[in-house]
């Protein structure tokens, strides 16, 4: 960075995340984060995800109705009155978006971004979901607090973005299948022979792993020692635990296998919102950390 780079004045630095990102109420606040909610629509009904619909409310809804809720990204309108909302007040803004290849919500908010100015609002594209995104929405906040510029941020998420590995165990196959990513000839036989697969996140797109099969308290504990035993490439600064409506003995049980492979400084257990639970369906566990 040059002399006169140095001088130039640096705004503070807002950092917002699309509701995908799924760390909770109280991690949000912690970073002082702003979330732009995505929709859920159940028949004629529109819900915005995180505000007026929790995911128990949801898979009791697919659960009396057979019917899978449908999701859509987050407008530009939204993003745009949301990013102004703050560079009005003298901010920069890093956004951080699930995937481009799994929702428009990227579009869009770099749509919001070129109205306002490129210079003032920084949009990354996670690459990824769920707190895989969350990683990189925590990360921000920590830089922020440090004075680092908006687009020095922009830049070391991109590059650490990369670094992310994310994987989730799926109990049942039905919401992908309801959801069109699954045939019913596959989601019938996985369920008669109890396969677990696992789904892996790899270039911003999802891909279906490892097949496990049994009990799942049984499955997730193989999965965990599958991603973790042994290695050291992983930066044990932070994990994330998230989850949807998994019984709170197995993440106990969970936690204390993940410190015997891993000594993790920071373990965060989050549950997913309603856009991922209405994806992957209940039951579902991924952890999701960084490589070095």
């Amino acid at each position: 960075m040059s002399e006169v780079n140095r001088c130039d004045k640096i705004n503070p630095v807002k950092v917002t995340c699309d509701s995908t990102c799924d760390l909770g109420i109280d991690i949000y606040n912690k970073y002082n984060v702003t979330v732009t909610p995505l929709w859920i629509n159940i028949g004629d009904k529109q819900y915005k995800d995180m505000l007026n619909i929790s995911p128990e409310q949801l898979f009791e809804s697919v659960e009396q109705t057979g019917v899978l809720p449908k999701t859509a990204a987050v407008n530009q309108e939204e993003y745009y009155n949301t990013f102004k909302s703050f560079t009005d007040k003298g901010y920069d803004i890093v956004h951080i978006n699930i995937s481009s290849d799994m929702s428009a919500c990227n579009q869009n908010a770099n749509a919001a971004a070129k109205e306002i100015g490129d210079d003032r609002v920084f949009v990354v594209d996670s690459l990824n979901l769920s707190t895989g995104s969350g990683h990189l929405v925590v990360l921000a906040a920590e830089l922020a607090k440090e004075g680092k510029s908006a687009a020095e941020i922009k830049q070391i998420l991109d590059e650490k973005r990369r670094k992310l590995e994310v994987s989730f165990v799926i109990q049942t196959l039905e919401y992908l299948h309801k959801g069109g990513r699954c045939s019913a000839v596959a989601a019938l036989g996985a369920n008669l022979l109890k396969l677990r697969p696992c789904i892996e996140v790899i270039d911003g797109k999802m891909d279906v792993g490892k097949k496990y099969r049994g009990n799942m308290q049984k499955v997730l504990e193989q999965y965990v020692a599958d991603r973790l035993k042994g290695r050291d490439d992983i930066d044990t600064k932070r994990i994330f635990i998230t989850h949807t409506g998994v019984d709170n003995e197995i993440i106990a049980k969970l936690k204390k296998l993940i410190l015997s492979y891993q000594k993790f400084g920071e373990m965060i257990d989050t549950v997913a919102g309603g856009t991922i639970s209405s994806h992957c369906g209940k039951g579902t566990l991924g952890i999701l950390f960084f490589r070095k």
